[in-house]
């Protein structure tokens, strides 16, 4: 059978998905800028914070339908950045506030997840020609070089006090995977090869303790760099920190390893074996995660034999099993991945994309029954619409940047 990423109806298909989530969000646009979180029907809920993350993820989002000529994204992408223009951003200690509550109470502590994302949203926002964009960007990038970016260490800071003045001991792999991705981006945007460099020290990292550890990906991480295995075995479910293997980031990372190595390739600069751990990644996710308690789906995450921990099946680790199988697929062209692609997109149109309300649902128990243990309500669009661009992209340059230069097939 011809492959989906061969057939123009799949992409018109993918195309059409990207038009519908684009469409459910639509309201995300907070009074006064940033963006909300959104209920299951796709309205926004005011009671809850306006998210630094959700905002930049809502910017990139929207910005990339800016560039498909998607009528009424920009506005909602433009509505969306006036956040962090405004209620989001530190004009007293410089950075971004992690969120603000409904009362306009800044949560406190700076961290470099969120930090990740302006820099992902000021990027994107500079390929869409929105107003202050590329002074965010300009903004984003003194910040994050100045307080998260550890040179000697050759990874991020995970978090600092709000006032930039005590850096916390815990360092993690969540924040510096999206600092990676970031950090492709800001090298696609302003053409400086020095972010590919750091990208590099953190993926060699992340490679070096995956061998280690049966090319399982320790996250959690002491003030000196050492593993901490053990870390939140009480708060196995963290949103943020869970306890544990965490599957969907294998894939993710597997992913950015092959966008960092096709960046670098077109530069001609010499990198480690990188299509080598992304495979080895892939399939030890794949082996540990997917459809191993009777039912199909990813567990969000396992102990450290492999075990199932959290056994419910978040959204967002569907998504990057697509487009890791779409990556590997590019990268390859080997079967065994165009199958893994189309049996996901299968699963997510059976049991994630809601059909009557729209999105995906963004959490599922293990019988693939809607659940909001971990994530309730549909807060953002970035992974779902990810997954149907990346299909249809090279593997550099960048999302935005890759639409921007007109390569979507």
């Amino acid at each position: 059978m011809q492959p989906w990423y061969e057939l123009p109806s799949h992409r018109l298909w993918l195309q059409q998905q990207s038009v519908d989530l684009l469409d459910f969000g639509r309201n995300v646009v907070r009074s006064g800028g940033g963006a909300s979180v959104l209920s299951d029907d796709g309205q926004p809920l005011v009671d809850q914070p306006v998210f630094t993350w959700i905002t930049c993820r809502m910017v990139h989002v929207y910005s990339i339908g800016t560039l498909l000529g998607i009528p009424g994204s920009k506005p909602v992408a433009q509505g969306a950045l006036a956040g962090l223009t405004g209620i989001l951003k530190d004009e007293a200690a410089g950075g971004w506030f992690s969120s603000v509550a409904a009362d306009g109470t800044p949560e406190a502590d700076k961290s470099a997840y969120a930090h990740a994302f302006v820099l992902l949203a000021g990027t994107s926002a500079t390929r869409a020609g929105l107003e202050g964009g590329r002074e965010l960007l300009d903004a984003a990038i003194e910040v994050f070089e100045k307080y998260f970016w550890d040179e000697a260490a050759g990874k991020l800071i995970d978090t600092w006090s709000t006032d930039f003045s005590t850096p916390d001991p815990y360092r993690g792999i969540n924040a510096n995977m999206h600092g990676v991705e970031a950090m492709l981006t800001v090298a696609d945007v302003t053409g400086d090869d020095k972010w590919l460099l750091r990208a590099q020290r953190v993926v060699d990292f992340v490679i070096e303790q995956a061998k280690a550890h049966n090319w399982q990906i320790p996250e959690h991480y002491d003030v000196n760099w050492n593993a901490e295995l053990e870390y939140n075995d009480d708060q196995r479910d963290d949103q943020f920190k869970p306890y544990g293997v965490t599957i969907g980031h294998s894939l993710e990372w597997a992913r950015l390893m092959l966008h960092l190595e096709a960046s670098l390739d077109a530069l001609s600069l010499p990198h480690g074996d990188y299509l080598g751990a992304a495979t080895a990644l892939f399939q030890a996710a794949v082996d540990k995660g997917w459809d191993v308690d009777g039912e199909p789906g990813f567990v969000y995450t396992t102990d450290w034999e492999g075990k199932p921990v959290v056994r419910g099946r978040m959204h967002w680790v569907a998504a990057e099993g697509i487009g890791a199988a779409a990556a590997l697929w590019e990268r390859t062209r080997e079967q065994q991945y165009a199958d893994a692609y189309q049996l996901w997109w299968d699963y997510v149109d059976t049991h994630l994309i809601d059909h009557k309300l729209g999105s995906w649902f963004h959490e599922l128990d293990e019988k693939n029954v809607p659940a909001a243990l971990v994530w309730p309500g549909k807060p953002d669009l970035y992974h779902a619409f990810q997954a149907t661009l990346i299909p249809r992209l090279p593997l550099t340059p960048s999302l935005a940047s890759a639409v921007a230069e007109g390569k979507l097939r």
